[in-house]
């Protein structure tokens, strides 16, 4: 390998790792408390370095974000395979939580930190299922109306699918906050047994 090719790897790795520990401390610290010094403290370089690769926090923080909901996404289009639309909801939910589940720090980010990456993603690719999950699941339950799958209540397709995400949102930011703080004296279940109980509550209250 080159010196140059090699200079370019380390550019990339030091890049990488700037989003990295950015991403965790902003979530654990919030986005406010976290200044490009601090980072730059975090991974022992000068914060010269960093302004070299981001000009600023919101640009760094806007990158991480649309990773972050590109990757969630990605989730979505993988389970939207599945031909009924009622067992794809189901997927839906499922890669959901397993997605907030293996990258918490990012769905910390995302949903659960003010100011966070809600508020600095950008619109690119809004609306568009294949690179929006929220219009990937939107569009989900807009196919279960039209195909009369749903009871006649449910015929409100953004109330629906801001309904499960709010029951899958729910599992997920317990379990995440769970896993840092302890479970107390309450016996909770397994989070499979938990998320497959919830998907059965919900599916039967909008489903013939």
């Amino acid at each position: 390998m080159g010196s140059a090719q090699r200079r370019q790897r380390e550019k990339e790795s030091l890049r990488e790792k700037i989003l990295a520990t950015a991403r965790e401390m902003f979530a654990s610290e919030g986005v406010e408390a976290v200044s490009m010094r601090k980072i730059a403290g975090r991974i022992e370089y000068s914060a010269t370095a960093i302004y070299q690769y981001f000009p600023d926090k919101d640009a760094l923080l806007r990158e991480i974000c649309e990773r972050d909901f590109a990757a969630l996404a990605e989730a979505a289009v993988r389970v939207a395979r599945e031909p009924d639309p009622l067992a794809r909801l189901r997927k839906l939910g499922r890669a959901y939580v397993e997605f907030a589940l293996e990258h918490p720090s990012s769905y910390r980010l995302m949903f659960m930190t003010p100011k966070g990456a809600s508020q600095k993603a950008s619109l690119e690719g809004h609306g568009v299922p294949e690179r929006d999950a929220y219009a990937m699941l939107r569009s989900v339950v807009q196919q279960c109306i039209d195909e009369g799958r749903f009871r006649p209540g449910s015929s409100d397709a953004d109330l629906v699918a801001q309904t499960l995400w709010a029951g899958v949102h729910g599992l997920s930011s317990l379990a995440i906050v769970m896993s840092e703080v302890g479970e107390g004296p309450i016996r909770w279940r397994p989070i499979k047994t938990r998320l497959n109980h919830l998907l059965d509550t919900l599916m039967h209250g909008i489903a013939r």
